[in-house]
C-alpha cells in the first residue's frame, strides 16, 4: 500500500446560483476588477492508501458521491498529488 495525497475541488454547479460567487464578483467590481464571473466553492485535501493511483482515484471518487460533494448541486474535480 501507498499513500497518495488528493485535492478535491469542490464547486456549486455552473446553472444553479452562487451567493457567494455574486458577492465576491460584486466587490472585485467594486475595487475596480474587470470581473466577468466568480464562483465560490471549497478544497478538500486528503491522504489514502491504495495500492495504485487509480484504486486512490477511484476511493475518493466514492468519498464525494457519499460525503464530500452534494451531486444535485455541486461537481468536483479529483487531483492526485504528483
Amino acid at each position: 500500500m501507498s499513500r497518495y495525497r488528493v485535492e478535491v475541488r469542490v464547486m456549486p454547479r455552473a446553472t444553479l446560483l452562487d451567493p457567494q460567487g455574486q458577492a465576491v464578483q460584486n466587490s472585485l467590481r467594486q475595487l475596480g476588477f474587470a470581473v466577468a464571473d466568480a464562483r465560490v466553492g471549497r478544497v478538500v485535501d486528503v491522504e489514502v492508501e491504495a495500492t495504485d493511483p487509480q484504486a486512490a482515484r477511484a476511493e475518493v471518487e466514492r468519498m464525494c458521491q457519499q460525503l464530500l460533494a452534494n451531486p444535485l448541486i455541486e461537481s468536483y474535480e479529483i487531483e492526485l498529488a504528483e
